[in-house]
């Protein structure tokens, strides 16, 4: 029979639940009642300079109203990024420095009509839901607390914080029990005060639907580009391996067993050697070909997987190096390959340029999404514009609508991260 402790285990974990989620809300409607101030005072400045250009006198004051009015909505795009999925900030520059400028984005800038409709939202609602929830916390410690101080109070000032006095116990006990309605108030009500406070903001704050298809297909049109220019490039790459390298060994067979077959009619003691010229060069043009097909597609990948195809470019790293490799579940052959590629430039890197003492590849797969990481503790510096191969990662990520980072201070460690869209 289990301990009579683990009976009671779910419910106090789904008190500290209750708690945490009360005490955080409490938190995001605060920062949002500061930023509901903010908000006020920028409408009432904007306000102000737009009914003074209709005199013509705000027309100066324009560019820096809407400046203060993308300080301000940038700062609760901030404050909703903290508590759940981020909110970015516009493409542009943070405002208009001439009347021109502030005319033409006032009428013609989409993102700047819905920040300025967030501003009158959360001036008002924002501020009030903001005030409600930090006003339920001090409604229940005041009230909850009563009865241990009233009778300090004079008979005139003693009195619940609705309104009504308070002349006896009988009154002050039922002043706490109001307490205690006001705590239950605030822990069911809390929650969903923040989530209203912060609804403007997500619905207005973020890009607008255009915007993000404008940015999506700019996105596109670049990473396409650089794929057909990589794919070009490697078609050029093959092309010059084929004609320098398998081809002209080829030739050089060719020569050989031509004269070896002179050879056999006039000296036939010198064909051997003919012939054992011959092979060496057909051994060696195999060769040329074999490195050729491992640098299109590795063939490791089709005999070992992906997380073998790893392993062996980790026992190959000057430095010790470990894999760790998560559910990976079936990937497509493009993927496996940008993967591996991924990792072996990073890992040459390693070799060439880090001086590094242990490294490390961590692979895993979280939904439609493969998450590759590399970490070196070597000397740090690594840049995509100091020819390590970083850019061609990136090329070769960002054509797969991946996301390429990497982060390598002076001195370092180097942490390279890639995630790749694997859905099937």
């Amino acid at each position: 029979m289990p301990p009579k402790d683990n009976d009671t285990r779910p419910f106090r974990e789904l008190a500290a639940t209750g708690f945490n989620n009360v005490f955080l809300s409490l938190e995001r409607l605060a920062g949002g009642l500061v930023t509901a101030l903010m908000a006020l005072f920028a409408l009432g400045a904007l306000t102000a300079v737009l009914l003074a250009c209709l005199l013509g006198v705000g027309l100066l004051m324009l560019p820096a109203a809407l400046r203060v009015l993308r300080a301000v909505a940038d700062r609760e795009r901030h404050r909703l990024s903290r508590w759940g999925p981020p909110v970015p900030s516009p493409t542009a520059a943070s405002g208009p420095d001439t009347v021109t400028g502030a005319l033409t984005v006032l009428v013609g800038d989409a993102q700047v009509r819905r920040d300025l409709a967030w501003l009158g939202c959360h001036a008002t609602l924002g501020l009030g839901t903001g005030l409600l929830g930090v006003l339920l916390p001090v409604l229940a410690v005041r009230d909850g607390t009563f009865p241990l101080w009233w009778w300090l109070l004079s008979p005139d000032t003693a009195g619940a914080s609705i309104g009504f006095p308070v002349r006896d116990w009988y009154a002050a006990l039922a002043v706490g029990l109001s307490g205690v309605a006001w705590g239950a108030i605030m822990f069911g009500f809390e929650p969903a005060l923040a989530r209203l406070q912060s609804w403007p903001g997500r619905r207005l704050l973020g890009p607008h639907s255009r915007t993000v298809l404008n940015e999506r297909i700019t996105e596109l049109t670049v990473t396409r580009a650089a794929a057909l220019q990589s794919h070009t490039r490697e078609l050029r790459r093959i092309e010059r391996a084929l004609h320098d390298g398998a081809q002209s060994r080829l030739v050089s067979v060719i020569i050989q067993l031509g004269s070896a077959r002179r050879a056999l009619k006039t000296h036939p003691e010198r064909a051997e050697d003919a012939l054992e010229r011959a092979q060496t060069a057909a051994e060696d043009a195999l060769s040329e070909l074999r490195g050729l097909v491992r640098g299109i597609l590795p063939p490791v990948l089709e005999t070992h997987g992906l997380e073998g195809a790893l392993g062996a470019l980790a026992a190959g790293c000057s430095a010790p190096c470990t894999v760790e490799a998560g559910d990976l579940g079936p990937l497509a052959s493009s993927t496996e390959a940008t993967a591996y590629f991924t990792v072996a430039e990073a890992v040459t890197n390693v070799t060439r340029h880090s001086g590094a003492g242990h490294a490390g590849i961590r692979i895993d797969r979280e939904g439609d999404t493969l998450y590759v990481h590399i970490h070196d503790d070597g000397r740090g510096g690594a840049a995509e514009h100091a020819g390590t191969g970083l850019s061609g990662i990136r090329r070769r990520v960002e054509a797969h609508d991946g996301v390429f980072t990497v982060h390598s201070p002076e001195g370092g460690p180097t942490d390279v991260r890639v995630e790749l869209p694997c859905a099937s």
